[in-house]
């Protein structure tokens, strides 16, 4: 069940991506609102991903290593 899932998120990542790629040399209205939807998606998780790293790193500003 867990692979069919994560199969099908593969499955929407590479069609969005094949929608940028086609939104940019001019594809129809649908493929340019995918396109978006797909690039917002990238975005939010890149800025998340981020976000959670300076978290981390913030939380583990002692890493126990008296070296130095």
């Amino acid at each position: 069940m867990l692979g069919l899932v994560l199969l099908g998120i593969l499955v929407l990542t590479i069609g969005g991506c094949a929608c940028v790629v086609w939104a940019e040399r001019g594809g129809p209205r649908w493929v340019r609102g995918v396109a978006t939807v797909t690039l917002a998606a990238g975005e939010l998780v890149r800025i998340t991903h981020r976000h959670r790293r300076r978290s981390l790193n913030r939380n583990s500003g002692d890493s126990g290593d008296d070296s130095g």
